[in-house]
């Protein structure tokens, strides 16, 4: 492979396709793997590169996560078609050797499907498969890590040995700090010159510099969640729009809870307008990106000694002076290009995030930056594989965030010319949107979307609370706000064409959220085939009036707690009775002595359930948490079909698959 010129004969190209950024993170761990063996390493997402290069590199891997109902994410889906052209020969990736990693949901029936047809088209087309495809399970007691770092060992391992190194050249060492691709500098504005300057020679040198113990601003003390208990005033985030490609401006029309003050959560309900035409389905979501709350970014700044240059203007720039723009990675925070006046506040602001939990390749980072060996030894013990239980212990099982860790290991001293490789990017959250058919526009015509939204904040096993970042800085919108959001396709792949199928809707919590967006779509849907229906017996002389029969039965399956305090859009559902064949059955977990769920309402209605999905070839969506609920309401479907179909066992689960082949047993967990 020719690069700049010169001719590399050690290369690795690592791509992932993700959805929520874990693809990516383990692409980019593997890719400091690849680049500690000395491979030449591109990261890269799927989509950003043509299958027909994949034979210009030693090494080829692929970590994929899984989507929906078994698809790929959307950075992954081009590459894929590419892979599916019927004119290409079985040989046409006889030069590649390559492995995959798949991320995936066993509480899904489709686990890591992605992963598993992407392989095997891989194979399909000549490459050779250099070491076993990997797999992780969210619902693994370790979570993702717990596959995925003995199977990065091995293969790492496999790959010195497949590919040895020449003699006199060892591996780089783990203790050995790996550059940048690309470092922070301050950027030359007009009228700056002089502070320029002053500064000048100053952090001048992107590579580390050991702290030297210099002074330290006096530091504020943090609420127990990270931030101001009051989020009022100066701690809430300013409402700037954020310069997000392809995005549509939105107006937050109402911010209502719709739980009593008192009841243990906070869901929301919001109304967004645009005057934007936007387009949307059933099941879709919204991406809306969150912001740092001031009181947290000042902590950092002042723990990380940071204040004097916190709003100075910044750029990123690359670490190499000749470079193939084409093959190199882009800068770690994207949408920054148009981005005026960047500065080190705003950047920890808008586009990195400071409260996630950390990953091991954090601790790994940071403890080139701490001269307390204590402080060392004991990051770099959470680096190591055989500890992966007590890096969960001490970070996932607690939620402890990036910024806790700072301020536990106080030594540590990030320069900020690092930040954007040392922290994660805050990514957008997406929301399943909950209007559908006439609810999709507004009095005025504007487009309208409405969300449902559980505002997450709770106590860990450490006694602290916690909140989620993105559902934080929604809570503190005031209405009015102006915001950058996008629309993505969801999994569920509703279309028109079903609406004469009777449906069966799962959706516990907030999971009904996209069973509201349905309910109201085919009611759209019964209203327009109505009309033309009577516009054709307008037309052939006979009365076009009657009992609607054109749209399939409609059953939801709601759970919540409390009739009183969760139950969402009750009086709603009355109305809707009033215009459609709709059925609603409810169950109140903590209402009564026994705690009742959704699979207990499928059992109760096994009659119903059995006519809809076998008689009348129905569709099921199950929609909510990603927890125990799917399985369980998968095993009540199951003994549905065993008690009312007279199947066995066996026959009631291949019909179960049956309807997964057919796309009528759909789930979307979260």
């Amino acid at each position: 492979m020719a690069i700049n010129g010169l001719r590399h004969d050690r290369t690795a190209l690592i791509l992932y396709g993700s959805e929520t950024g874990n693809a990516q993170d383990i692409a980019e761990e593997l890719g400091r793997i690849a680049e500690r063996l000395r491979f030449l390493t591109r990261v890269s997402d799927l989509d950003a590169i043509d299958n027909v290069e994949l034979s210009d590199f030693t090494v080829v891997v692929i970590a994929i996560s899984t989507t929906g109902q078994g698809d790929l994410p959307f950075n992954a889906r081009k590459f894929w078609k590419g892979l599916l052209r019927k004119r290409l020969p079985q040989d046409y990736l006889c030069e590649v050797d390559f492995t995959t990693f798949g991320l995936g949901d066993s509480s899904y029936p489709k686990f890591n499907w992605a992963a598993r047809k992407l392989h095997k088209r891989i194979v399909q087309l000549g490459a050779h498969e250099i070491y076993p495809r990997g797999e992780a399970d969210e619902q693994h007691p370790e979570g993702l890590d717990g596959s995925f770092l003995p199977w990065s060992v091995d293969l790492r391992k496999h790959l010195l040995q497949r590919y040895p190194l020449p003699g006199g050249v060892s591996p780089i060492p783990g203790d050995v700090l790996l550059q940048p691709k690309w470092t922070l500098e301050f950027a030359r504005v007009a009228g700056n010159e002089e502070v320029e300057k002053q500064h000048q020679g100053e952090n001048s040198n992107p590579s580390f510099q050991p702290a030297n113990g210099g002074s330290r601003g006096l530091l504020s003390t943090p609420s127990p969640d990270g931030g101001d208990e009051s989020q009022s005033g100066s701690d809430v985030p300013e409402h700037d729009l954020l310069p997000i490609q392809n995005a549509l401006i939105a107006t937050l029309i109402r911010n209502d809870r719709l739980t009593p003050a008192k009841h243990w959560q906070d869901v929301r309900h919001l109304t967004f307008r645009s005057v934007t035409p936007a387009s949307y389905g059933p099941g879709d979501v919204l991406t809306i990106f969150p912001k740092n709350f001031p009181a947290d970014v000042d902590h950092l700044i002042k723990l990380m000694d940071w204040d004097i240059d916190a709003d100075r203007p910044i750029k990123f720039v690359s670490t190499s002076s000749s470079i193939d723009m084409q093959a190199y990675p882009p800068p770690p925070v994207p949408y920054l290009l148009p981005y005026p006046q960047l500065t080190l506040r705003s950047l920890l602001t808008n586009y990195l995030d400071i409260t996630a939990i950390p990953r091991r390749s954090f601790f790994s980072l940071i403890a080139h930056f701490t001269e307390d060996e204590m402080h060392k030894g004991r990051l770099l013990e959470f680096t190591n594989p055989e500890y992966v239980d007590e890096l969960y212990d001490y970070t996932t099982r607690p939620r402890r965030s990036i910024l806790e860790v700072l301020q536990e290991f106080e030594s540590v001293k990030v320069p900020w010319r690092w930040i954007g490789t040392v922290l994660p990017i805050l990514r957008g959250r997406q929301f399943s949107i909950t209007s559908g058919g006439e609810r999709k526009l507004a009095a005025n015509g504007d487009s309208q979307i409405e969300l449902l939204v559980a505002i997450v904040r709770y106590r860990t096993v450490i006694k602290k609370i916690r909140q989620g970042v993105c559902t934080r800085y929604i809570a503190a919108l005031p209405e009015g706000t102006q915001l950058n959001v996008l629309f993505q396709k969801g999994g569920l792949n509703i279309s028109r064409a079903e609406a004469k199928k009777p449906v069966i809707m799962i959706g516990p919590g907030t999971g009904v959220a996209p069973m509201r967006s349905l309910i109201w779509e085919r009611l759209a849907w019964a209203k327009e085939m109505q009309k033309q229906h009577e516009s054709i017996a307008l037309a052939n002389g006979a009365d076009g009036h009657g009992h609607d029969t054109t749209i399939g039965e409609n059953v939801l399956f709601f759970g919540c707690r409390n009739n009183d305090a969760d139950y969402f859009y009750k009086d709603e559902w009355v109305e809707l009775k009033e215009k459609m064949d709709l059925q609603v059955f409810t169950a109140f977990s903590r209402d009564q002595r026994a705690k009742i769920y959704v699979q207990d309402l499928v059992r109760q209605q096994s009659a119903l359930v059995y006519r809809l999905l076998h008689a009348h070839s129905g569709i099921v969506y199950i929609c909510g948490s990603s927890g125990k609920m799917p399985q369980a309401v998968r095993e009540a479907l199951i003994e549905a079909f065993q008690t009312e179909g007279e199947m066995d066992r066996e026959s009631a689960e291949a019909y179960l698959l049956s309807m997964e082949k057919e796309g009528r047993y759909k789930q979307e967990t979260w």
